[in-house]
């Protein structure tokens, strides 16, 4: 295979060329370390030459890590962040100081693994292993102190589940990929549990009766000191701070405070205030309960299972609107029957889907919603669908574009 000269051919060579889960669902995913357990081994183990902080959980292990790293910087430290999937631009995931890897670093890495004909081996690397890979020689070389590293599908079998954090984080447990990690809660926490590492603390962001038991018994087992988040009480001025955010928010800031004060007590309120207040946007946080324009309102969500679509629509019932449009499409692995009852049925719909393979067509989508008295038209895309919805909208009236990271990705 010949080199490649540039950026662009790159990015389409990660993107179209190797298994990526967002493209083709189950065939990327890997049952076992082994591949990533070579690149590493190939890259001489870059994953022993920084510390970490390993975060996993259902819903809002993107937001904590993010609240973590901006806090950790803040302090002073040199932070690298790992996070999946990415919005607009595949360097999203890397970062370290909030800033994206660059893209000379991203040619020259993947051009050195085709020089070795790593690609051409019979490990037949997917997208994520290459991508954790690369995001852990880039960590390496950028000498951080800290690297906050955030699973991309469960704990157990993740490609990232190579390091020995300092500490781990498991925000909640709940319904998602369960063909992969089980049909139960207890058995996706186990998965999930897969990243307690012996005698490194974990911290557990919400108490759930199912999993209590779980966490307790494999945290005994590694002989290490489990946590609930709430343990650490949250002083006065960051819980005011917190009530302007979504309320669903708040746990998963309780989750970083208290990994934050695990890590290093010495870091002071006033530094996790101020890098919550104004920190935040430095390290490209977007595409949580963001409202991108106003008359009417426009607010884009990415939750995309049971529980995120919960919550997501209890604090859209705390906004004040005349009426509401809901600009919907989700990928083709979601469990309708328990995702399409949480929206309302008062709504008016916009179906569509996103531009990636995995995208559930967008007629499939309407028929199924209807089932729920969920009415609407399809639309050929994201961007024509909340075009519609803008026009159709009065000034009083609320739009919601929501069902997946890669509906928002076309609209921040």
């Amino acid at each position: 295979m010949n080199q490649l000269t540039k950026y662009k051919e790159i990015e389409s060579f990660l993107f179209r060329q190797l298994p990526m889960f967002q493209r083709i669902g189950d065939k990327a995913f890997k049952k076992d370390l082994k591949n990533i357990k070579y690149l590493d081994e190939y890259l001489g183990n870059p994953h022993k030459n920084f510390k970490s902080i390993h975060i996993a959980g259902t819903n809002g292990k993107g937001s904590t890590s993010f609240f973590i790293a901006s806090a950790l910087h803040q302090a002073g430290y040199k932070v690298g962040l790992y996070t999946s999937p990415h919005y607009k631009d595949y360097r999203e995931r890397i970062k370290v100081d909030g800033q994206m890897v660059s893209k000379s670093f991203v040619k020259s890495f993947v051009n050195r693994l085709i020089a070795d004909n790593i690609f051409q081996s019979e490990i037949k690397p997917s997208f994520f292993e290459i991508s954790v890979a690369m995001a852990f020689e880039y960590f390496k070389i950028s000498k951080v102190d800290i690297a906050i590293i955030e699973t991309g599908l469960g704990g157990r079998l993740d490609s990232t589940n190579i390091i020995t954090p300092e500490l781990s984080v498991i925000t909640n447990i709940g319904f998602d990929h369960t063909n992969f990690l089980g049909n139960t809660i207890p058995k996706i926490a186990k998965e999930k549990a897969g990243i307690i590492k012996k005698g490194k603390p974990v911290i557990i962001g919400r108490k759930q009766s199912l999993t209590h038991p779980v966490f307790k018994a494999i945290a005994s087992k590694r002989k290490t000191r489990l946590t609930y988040a709430k343990k650490h009480k949250l002083p006065e001025q960051l819980q005011r701070l917190i009530n302007k955010f979504p309320n669903y928010q708040k746990e998963n800031f309780q989750s970083a405070f208290a990994a934050i004060k695990l890590f290093d007590d010495s870091i002071s309120v006033s530094t996790i205030l101020s890098s919550w207040k104004s920190g935040l946007k430095k390290w490209g946080y977007i595409g949580r309960y963001s409202f991108i324009q106003k008359n009417p309102r426009v607010l884009a969500d990415s939750a995309h299972n049971k529980d995120g679509i919960k919550v997501l629509m209890d604090e859209v019932n705390k906004e004040k609107f005349s009426n509401l449009h809901i600009v919907l499409a989700v990928v083709n692995d979601k469990d309708l029957n328990s995702v399409l009852p949480l929206f309302p049925k008062s709504a008016r719909y916009y179906f569509s889907q996103a531009k990636i393979p995995r995208a559930l067509p967008k007629e499939e989508l309407k028929k199924k919603a209807e089932e729920f008295q969920l009415i609407g038209k399809s639309y050929v895309s994201v961007k024509t669908a909340l075009s519609i919805a803008k026009r159709q909208a009065k000034k009083t009236d609320l739009i919601l574009v929501a069902g997946s990271i890669f509906t928002v990705a076309e609209v921040v």
